[in-house]
C-alpha cells in the first residue's frame, strides 16, 4: 500500500453517551457532521449510565460518558478527558418522597437509586451512609416513589424537574448539599477514553468533543430542536432548563476548580471505604 493511500485509511471511534437530551445537545454538531475529525470516523453507541459504567469493565467502548463514580472501578482501562463533563453547580440529584420527611431522617430508608455506580448514589451515602438502596432503571424511580414502592428515590436526569408535578417533595439536594460543604461544584457524569489508544488521539478526540459541545451553546436553537427528540416527551421550557443545568462552560474544560471538586469527591469516596483504595485521579495529559 502506498504511503498516499495509508494516509487517507480512516480510525473508526466508538462514542457512547447516554440518550439523554443533555448528551444530544453535546454530541449535536458531532453526528451531525457540523464539526468533524478528519481521519476518524465516530460510531455514537446510545446507553443508558448504568449499563455504560458495567460496559467499561469489558472495555466495550473506545469513548464513554461514565458516571466519576463509575470511573473509579475501571481507571486502569479508561482515562479522563477533560471535556464533555456535567457539574451541578448548586443543584444535583435530588432525593424525593411522597410524604414530607427531614433530610436529617434519612437513615434506615429505603430508597431506589438508578445504580450503585452511579456518582448520585456516592453523594447520597456520603450524605447518609445509612440509607438502603434499591436499584431500578432511572425512568421508574418517579413512579416507584409515587406507588410508595420505596420510601424515597433518588432522581436524576429530567425527573429532577418534573417530581412536584405529581405531588413529590423535596427532601435533599445532593448537588446543594455539597455546594454548602465545600463550596465546590459536583462533579457527576465524565468522558473517558481508552488507555490503549495512542495519546494523540485521545487530545484529538477530546478537543472535537469540546468543538461540539461548543458549537451547540452557539448555535442553540438548533440543538435543542435535535435534542428534543431524546427529550421523554419533555416540555420544550424544561427541556432547554435541564441542558442548561448540565452543558455549559463546566463542560467545555474542568478547570482547576473543576478538577478539585473531582478530587474532593473521590477522595471523600476513598476514605469512607467506597472509592478503590488504590484509585488515582488522571487527566488525559495535554500534549508537551
Amino acid at each position: 500500500m502506498s504511503t498516499a493511500a495509508a494516509s487517507t485509511e480512516t480510525v473508526e471511534l466508538s462514542l457512547a453517551h447516554s440518550p439523554d437530551s443533555d448528551d444530544a445537545f453535546m454530541f449535536y454538531a458531532l453526528a451531525t457532521g457540523k464539526v468533524r475529525l478528519p481521519g476518524v470516523k465516530f460510531t455514537h453507541v446510545l446507553s443508558d449510565i448504568q449499563s455504560l459504567n458495567d460496559a467499561a469493565h469489558q472495555e466495550k467502548y473506545d469513548i464513554t460518558a461514565l458516571s466519576f463514580f463509575g470511573y473509579t472501578f475501571v481507571a486502569d482501562k479508561y482515562v479522563l478527558l477533560d471535556c464533555g463533563a456535567s457539574f451541578g453547580d448548586g443543584y444535583g440529584p435530588i432525593v424525593v418522597a411522597s410524604k414530607p420527611i427531614k433530610r436529617d431522617d434519612l437513615a434506615g430508608r429505603r430508597i431506589a437509586v438508578a445504580g450503585t455506580r452511579t456518582t448520585s448514589y456516592l453523594a447520597l451515602k456520603l450524605f447518609e451512609p445509612n440509607v438502603e438502596t434499591v436499584t431500578m432503571p432511572f425512568d421508574r424511580i418517579l413512579e416507584a416513589v409515587h406507588a410508595k414502592e420505596v420510601e424515597a428515590g433518588l432522581l436524576i436526569h429530567e425527573g429532577q424537574l418534573l417530581f412536584s408535578q405529581i405531588g413529590l417533595r423535596k427532601v435533599v439536594d445532593l448537588g446543594q448539599w455539597w455546594q454548602e460543604s465545600t463550596g465546590l461544584p459536583l462533579p457527576l457524569g465524565a468522558n473517558a477514553i481508552r488507555r490503549s489508544l495512542a495519546p494523540k488521539i485521545g487530545r484529538k478526540a477530546a478537543q472535537v468533543i469540546r468543538d461540539s459541545v461548543s458549537y451547540a451553546l452557539e448555535h442553540r436553537e438548533a440543538a435543542l430542536e435535535y435534542a428534543m427528540q431524546f427529550a421523554r416527551e419533555m416540555d420544550p421550557a424544561l427541556a432547554d432548563k435541564f441542558i442548561g443545568m448540565y452543558v455549559n462552560n463546566w463542560t467545555l474544560g474542568y478547570g482547576e476548580q473543576g478538577r478539585r471538586a473531582v478530587r474532593e469527591l473521590l477522595g471523600r469516596g476513598a476514605a469512607a471505604g467506597l472509592v478503590p483504595s488504590s484509585f488515582e485521579v488522571e487527566f488525559l495529559p495535554e500534549a508537551a
